[in-house]
């Protein structure tokens, strides 16, 4: 009675865990380059003082993260930028250290400097990308930044820096807490000048919110059966006190 009870309380609370993965991605259907996480699960022995399992109990856990791309919006604005097939832009993280995105709507800060939406600092050719006030910025499709000075005459435009691009394999690369992409073994990747990247146009989620509501309803219903099977082996064990009083 144990062991069912057992397997039903850890397989409801692991299906909360799996149902919050599903939940997160849902709410970043819109977060510009959002990549969506995984969600599995796998049984695992619980083994004794003797060395051997006696119970066995579900684990849910994210074993990595879609890397799929998602569909590009056009919107016209000089700093949107998306990457063209394979590729991430190299940003900050808020340790200090290099870190990756797709999140290409590009903003400028009151000091001047290149940021992504949510304020990590773009990274350039020399780390962060400061800009000096201009009267326009573009963004090439080889990540070069040219500005049109304040005062300046409507033909001249200064290269200011080059983001950096980078393409790794998938398999170097793990999601941190914070949703950035990061090198597994550390050390920042050399830029890639084969990288291309479109201004005017950002790239969307890549969460499919119909199938992100079907995880929802298949975790909301797997729980209610770990619920009922554990209400099932409270039963049995009443049950079998009351035959045990009878003898």
């Amino acid at each position: 009675m144990d062991r069912m009870l057992y397997v039903a309380m850890s397989g409801a609370r692991q299906t909360l865990q799996a149902q919050a993965i599903v939940s997160h991605n849902l709410a970043n259907a819109n977060t510009v380059g959002f990549r969506q996480d995984l969600a599995d699960f796998r049984s695992m022995p619980v083994f004794s003082e003797q060395g051997l399992p006696s119970r066995v109990y579900a684990m849910a856990e994210r074993p990595g993260s879609d890397l799929r791309l998602g569909r590009v919006m056009t919107t016209g604005r000089d700093l949107d930028i998306t990457v063209q097939g394979a590729g991430w832009l190299a940003v900050q993280g808020p340790d200090g250290q290099e870190a990756y995105t797709r999140s290409g709507d590009l903003q400028v800060s009151a000091t001047g400097q290149l940021t992504t939406a949510d304020g990590r600092p773009v990274l350039g050719n020399n780390g962060s990308i400061s800009l000096p006030p201009a009267e326009k910025i573009s963004i090439g499709s080889d990540g070069v930044i040219s500005i049109r000075p304040l005062g300046g005459n409507g033909t001249s435009a200064v290269t200011v820096d080059r983001i950096k691009l980078v393409n790794p394999d998938d398999s170097a690369l793990y999601k941190d807490t914070t949703g950035l992409m990061r090198a597994k073994d550390g050390q920042p990747f050399p830029a890639d000048a084969a990288v291309r990247v479109q201004s005017g146009a950002l790239e969307s989620s890549n969460v499919n919110p119909a199938e992100a509501l079907v995880g929802m309803i298949e975790s909301a219903r797997r729980f209610e059966l770990q619920v009922k099977m554990m209400k099932v082996a409270e039963d049995n064990s009443s049950a079998t006190n009351q035959l045990l009083r009878l003898e």
